[in-house]
């Protein structure tokens, strides 16, 4: 790594959540302009300085031919290729349309589809370049964005979480929403990161954050049946903001109904 390593944000297919998670880091940002260049960042400023870049952060999933070739160039200029967020490391919430027609949901939603430049699918950046590192939630936590850079700068391996969201309700004191309520909780098999927030306010978690190590699927759509969840229920909690993630997508598609 340089004296004064490039940084560079870019953007793909998403909603820029994850990049305003890393200007929501506010004054610990401060510390970190310092120690790097922010050489790429358009959603904070329009100056660019040339790289190559020592380290790039991608948001958002390949979704146009455009994107699809874009990425590669982006990798040739990175030393270190790291994806943020559900978006780039699983495909993101617009990844539904992997297993729709394309054309008829554009005819739907869009007066001139015709214009539209799109791919079938919505797909993550490892499925077009080698990535160094991944990121996950929706949005990214911040303080995983914070703990990888600073890891990157002093050449340490970054401490982030590998357990479930199970063990951050157990570390607030939340009480189990799918033990004493019954909703729909994909908790047990998500990677922990999010600090448990969806439980925390009497909600079942989501797995915005991806399938945790070796995640047992099966055993939880069981448990949900149980709870009262029936087979498009078990689908739908399966198919959102990660659900291009091979787990999650064998688990939704053995419980989808056929057309």
């Amino acid at each position: 790594m340089t004296d004064t390593p490039k940084l560079a944000i870019w953007k793909f297919s998403s909603c820029d959540g994850c990049q305003l998670s890393l200007l929501d880091c506010e004054d610990e940002l401060l510390p970190l302009a310092g120690a790097v260049q922010i050489a790429y960042f358009l959603e904070a400023s329009s100056a660019t300085v040339r790289g190559p870049y020592d380290v790039s952060l991608v948001e958002g999933s390949v979704t146009t031919p455009d994107e699809a070739e874009r990425i590669k160039e982006v990798r040739r200029r990175s030393k270190l290729l790291v994806t943020i967020g559900a978006c780039a490391t699983a495909g993101g919430i617009q990844a539904l349309k992997n297993t729709a027609n394309v054309k008829e949901w554009a005819a739907m939603v869009y007066p001139s589809p015709n214009l539209l430049s799109t791919l079938a699918t919505s797909t993550p950046i490892s499925d077009h370049v080698e990535v160094d590192f991944e990121l996950q939630g929706c949005p990214v936590s911040k303080a995983q964005l914070l703990e990888f850079l600073s890891a990157v700068l002093v050449g340490r391996r970054p401490r982030l979480p590998a357990a479930s969201v199970c063990m951050e309700c157990k570390a607030r004191g939340t009480a189990c929403v799918l033990v004493a309520r019954g909703l729909p909780c994909l908790g047990p098999v998500t990677r922990a990161g999010c600090g448990a927030i969806c439980p925390a306010y009497d909600r079942g978690c989501f797995g915005c954050f991806g399938p945790k190590e070796e995640p047992n699927t099966e055993s939880l759509a069981e448990r949900l049946r149980v709870a009262g969840a029936d087979d498009p229920e078990l689908a739908r909690q399966f198919s959102t903001y990660a659900g291009n993630t091979p787990a999650f997508r064998k688990e939704a598609v053995a419980h989808a109904q056929p057309d």
